[in-house]
């Protein structure tokens, strides 16, 4: 059967998309190509905001009306938050929460069994909701896939169990749970051995690794430094307040690990954050920032930003950018604010930000972080770097990144695909 996946939201779920289309490959499914007319689509969708939700039924609508004889699979973070409102959509016949979604190669067998590729007004559906309560699942569902031969992810971790008041991850993804660290060095290592040069390490909470086997994050990062062959390891999103000067000393330290950090702040204002719930203070945010320029002053560091949160006056506002624009960082990646349901924040009587007003302090933000970036590109001009290549080719010409995330271009040579190479920026 040929299988179409459409994949929105972050890494993870692409990682997760990649590890179930290889399963499908080897149960001897196809991954439909860009002509071909699928069988079946999955839909793996992401629900951080109303506007992932609105490109989600947006990307099933246009496959329904591409492809209307195609059986249409929907999983991921709506899909669990809101399995009711996407089987309403005209087209979807399954609808498989978080835990569920690592059923679909046994459901496409099931599909092909009872001979279900009829025309959609002629299919009935049977248990069209497959949803567990995502909190009452202790299932780690490890994966490591590649988007490409360089560049590999790795799920170390999955669920949140920190309940901020405008965020529904924790009712998308359960509680945080881990698999062991031995489990994640074999995937890792044999990632490597197949020609990977760059590990991810992916999930909801990193920082939160090891709390359903009693190990520590930073037991995990050692480990995998110590793994053998020619790669280099980034670590995705991690927490502030678990983001330790001891973490970030080794990773200055290591062999492999690049000096590239992703923390989210959401808000520069102290009575913003307890309003959010966050576990740190902007004071002990800049610490961190401060810790890591000292030990790795050309080190990468991007920043989660959300702007136009209830109780985020004017006043916050202003207080909010001038922290930022005084912050010693890389990049900042911006979310707009959106109410979401069954969130704490919808419970407070806080001031509500009008819409065009976080779009407005949206885009300021999105002009500090072009800065930042240009800033930061600008202190590394001449200086020496090394760059691993990747395969897509634009033009005459192919691009990869430095250690420290600086996206860069030379002359496409087919050779140089996944190889480091030293290079003058």
């Amino acid at each position: 059967m040929k299988v179409r996946f459409v994949t929105l939201g972050c890494k993870l779920n692409f990682a997760e998309s990649s590890a179930l289309g290889k399963e499908l490959l080897l149960r001897g499914h196809e991954r439909a190509s860009q002509n071909d007319v699928p069988d079946i689509c999955v839909v793996n969708t992401c629900s951080v905001t109303d506007a992932a939700d609105h490109k989600d039924r947006q990307a099933i609508n246009q496959l329904h009306r591409k492809y209307p004889n195609a059986i249409i699979v929907v999983t991921g973070c709506y899909a669990q938050l809101q399995p009711q409102q996407i089987a309403s959509i005209e087209g979807v016949d399954y609808v498989l929460g978080q835990n569920e979604k690592y059923d679909i190669p046994q459901l496409i067998e099931e599909i092909e069994k009872h001979a279900c590729l009829t025309a959609p007004q002629e299919r009935h559906t049977k248990n069209k909701i497959r949803v567990a309560a995502i909190r009452e699942v202790d299932d780690f569902h490890g994966v490591h896939s590649a988007d490409d031969r360089t560049r590999c992810f790795i799920k170390v971790q999955d669920g949140c169990n920190y309940f901020c008041t405008y965020c529904t991850i924790p009712y998308a993804r359960g509680k945080s749970r881990n698999p062991k660290i031995e489990a994640i060095l074999k995937d890792a290592q044999t990632a490597i051995e197949q020609g990977a040069k760059e590990l991810i390490l992916t999930g909801v909470n990193i920082g939160d690794f090891g709390r359903s086997t009693g190990e520590t994050f930073i037991d995990l990062l050692k480990a995998i430094d110590t793994l053998s062959g020619n790669y280099r390891v980034r670590i995705s999103s991690c927490e502030p307040n678990l983001l330790t000067d001891e973490i970030i000393d080794f990773v200055a330290n290591s062999k492999h690990f690049a000096p590239h950090f992703h923390i989210p702040l959401q808000s520069g204002s102290n009575e913003v954050l307890q309003i959010m719930k966050r576990r740190y203070t902007r004071e002990l945010f800049t610490e961190r920032v401060q810790h890591i320029r000292k030990v790795m002053p050309h080190a990468f560091i991007g920043v989660d930003c959300m702007v136009g949160v209830r109780g985020e006056t004017e006043a916050c506002w202003e207080d909010y950018l001038a922290f930022i624009r005084g912050l010693d960082v890389s990049q900042l990646h911006v979310f707009t604010y959106s109410e979401r349901a069954n969130t704490r924040m919808l419970e407070m009587d806080l001031y509500v930000v009008p819409k065009a007003e976080r779009q407005r302090r949206s885009k300021i933000l999105h002009t500090v972080s072009e800065e930042k970036t240009a800033t930061f590109y600008a202190k590394h001009a001449g200086k020496k770097a090394v760059v691993l290549w990747e395969s897509k080719k634009e033009g005459d010409q192919m691009s990869g990144f430095t250690d420290n995330y600086i996206k860069v271009y030379g002359p496409y040579k087919k050779e140089k695909i996944n190889t480091f190479e030293e290079i003058v920026l």
